[in-house]
């Protein structure tokens, strides 16, 4: 099971302002250069909400469907695969008020089921799913820093 985590502050924004225009899926395709597609099944304040993923991965696309759970009282996103491309693939956003600063933190783990590959696939995916929410939040957040050496690459190069 590989383990993916990203931080970044947002400067001068409320914690509760960086959650609702992070659930925001649909626009992620216009954030991301990495995202082909996302389409919003049901969405927050929905119980059953769910959205499906189209990442640009390799030569090709990978996809999932997953189930969204929102908790605006604890500033935090839970996302789980119901179906797709991975073995499992699951985790969270987390928003933290610092003062006048949202310190943002995504966590996710993600399998694909085959270890002879996954030497080669895991990074590549661990990168993409990295680079992905890093664009998608300096996409809505333009002063946003990201920590963790992301280093986010022209839109003609992450195809790969």
């Amino acid at each position: 099971m590989r383990h993916v985590e990203l931080d970044a502050l947002i400067p001068a924004e409320q914690a509760a302002a960086v959650f609702t225009a992070v659930q925001r899926w649909e626009k992620y395709p216009e954030l991301a250069p990495h995202v082909n597609a996302t389409t919003v099944h049901a969405a927050h304040p929905a119980a059953d909400a769910s959205s499906s993923w189209e990442l640009h991965f390799r030569s090709g696309l990978l996809r999932w469907t997953e189930d969204d759970t929102f908790l605006p009282e604890a500033n935090e996103i839970r996302f789980q695969q119901s179906d797709g491309d991975f073995d499992s693939f699951g985790g969270s956003w987390s928003f933290a008020q610092e003062g006048a600063d949202v310190a943002v933190r995504f966590e996710a783990e993600f399998d694909f089921g085959i270890p002879s590959l996954e030497g080669i696939l895991d990074p590549i995916a661990e990168r993409v799913i990295k680079e992905t929410v890093a664009w998608a939040l300096t996409g809505l957040f333009p002063g946003t820093r990201i920590s963790g050496g992301v280093e986010l690459t022209t839109p003609a190069a992450v195809g790969a």
